[in-house]
């Protein structure tokens, strides 16, 4: 575990070199979700499988979440943005980096490509959309509801005894983040990128979707959107695809950082050689 402090807040991040000791194949830096998530859904799914294929991994609780500093407000996306950018410029990667976001990660990183265009070589979002005034009125709808819900001791009870104990513990988490920060009331009121700026990201995007989301049905728009997006769809899943489907997940990553130039090693490097011809 290692801590970095940001502009006054401490930063829980993880960083986990190629497994052969060589040198990196590509840098992934694994951006998650709000609420409920952390950095440990990558660490369980996707980051030691690719350090063992020669990627460097690059992962950290963003703010107000896992084990990182819970500012009481700053929660507006490009506050979000601003530690990802300034997390890279201190840890400097040898060139662009691949980001992977999951949900609210991936419109992190397109926020990112939007205004640093030079630190990101691609873009792999998992379930997640740019920051859009559709989006912004959807996460506070979201945001509203869940801050309501989480304060209700029955609702908690309902989780716990359906979803279990480790669920109970991370919603009774997110419940406190809500009551005690600005958060519910500073995404919605986000600075929003014009089309025309998130028009701009050049980078390649692999937008993955379950095809019972109803991101799903965003995929034509954003491939007219972005210059270079295609998307992959994991069939029967809806919005948990990180967490419910994490092997074609990650073999849809491998395939990717390998369509990228990344020269993978080890037994995982052979996994996804096949998938190509599942990306739209």
């Amino acid at each position: 575990m290692a801590f970095l402090d940001l502009d006054g807040l401490r930063f829980h991040v993880q960083r986990l070199a190629p497994g052969d000791g060589g040198p990196p194949a590509a840098t992934a830096v694994l951006l998650h979700g709000l609420l409920t998530d952390s950095l440990a859904s990558h660490y369980f799914t996707l980051a030691p499988a690719l350090a063992a294929a020669g990627v460097e991994v690059l992962m950290y609780d963003q703010r107000g979440h896992g084990r990182s500093e819970r500012p009481a407000d700053g929660y507006r996306l490009d506050d979000f943005v601003d530690d990802l950018a300034g997390l890279l410029d201190r840890l400097a990667p040898d060139g662009p980096v691949q980001l992977v976001g999951n949900s609210f990660g991936g419109t992190v990183a397109y926020g990112l490509a939007a205004r640093r265009p030079d630190r990101v070589a691609g873009i792999l979002a998992i379930e997640s959309e740019p920051a859009s005034p559709a989006w912004a009125e959807k996460l506070d709808g979201i945001l509203r509801r869940a801050e309501a819900e989480l304060a209700d001791e029955s609702a908690l009870a309902w989780v716990a005894a359906e979803r279990g104990a480790h669920t109970a513990r991370l919603a009774r988490s997110a419940g406190r983040l809500l009551a005690g920060t600005s958060l519910a009331r500073d995404i919605p009121a986000s600075t929003l990128p014009t089309p025309a700026e998130l028009g701009t990201i050049g980078c390649p995007v692999l937008a993955v979707y379950g095809t019972e989301s109803d991101l799903a049905e965003q995929a034509a728009r954003l491939e007219a959107l972005l210059p270079r997006c295609r998307s992959a769809f994991v069939p029967g899943q809806e919005h948990s695809v990180l967490v419910e489907a994490p092997d074609t997940v990650l073999d849809l990553t491998l395939a990717w950082l390998r369509e990228h130039g990344a020269r993978l090693r080890g037994p995982a490097a052979r996994a996804g050689q096949d998938l190509h011809g599942s990306l739209r």
